[in-house]
């Protein structure tokens, strides 16, 4: 197997609910995630894949969904509130819910699962997402 990775930065707020330290207040992040593509052969250019597509695709998601917008738990009581605001009201502010916590460990998970098969239709599949969360923690999310 041969794999390529492609970095991709954005920004996102988000709330760890239930966290029992300052993690539960509405703060963001400058995220950085690495997207790992694996093919078993490489194409006539002699790639996994091309970076270009790594970051239209992933990255693509990654703007449409979370850049600059915040991530929620479906049941997270804050959810309410933000809704609420003006800003969301009027569908200006970027709100994306999730079923799980946004922990980075969730979210590394969400964005193999979720954004990662959108790489399937040019033959390769994700098999790993390393989502830094500040310059000093980082979680990882690896295909079974």
């Amino acid at each position: 197997m041969k794999t390529c990775t492609r970095r991709i930065q954005f920004c996102a707020g988000h709330r760890v609910h239930g966290h029992e330290s300052k993690c539960s207040n509405l703060h963001g992040h400058n995220y950085v995630a690495f997207i790992t593509a694996e093919a078993t052969d490489l194409d006539e250019v002699g790639r996994v894949i091309d970076f270009s597509v790594l970051k239209s695709e992933v990255g693509g998601w990654i703007d449409d969904y979370w850049d600059h917008g915040m991530i929620l738990k479906e049941t997270d009581p804050a959810l309410a509130a933000v809704k609420a605001t003006p800003s969301c009201a009027n569908g200006s502010q970027k709100l994306y819910v999730m079923r799980e916590n946004p922990t980075a460990e969730n979210m590394a998970a969400h964005l193999l699962s979720v954004a990662g098969p959108l790489l399937h239709r040019f033959g390769v599949a994700p098999t790993k997402v390393v989502l830094w969360e500040t310059e000093n923690c980082y979680a990882e999310a690896v295909r079974p």
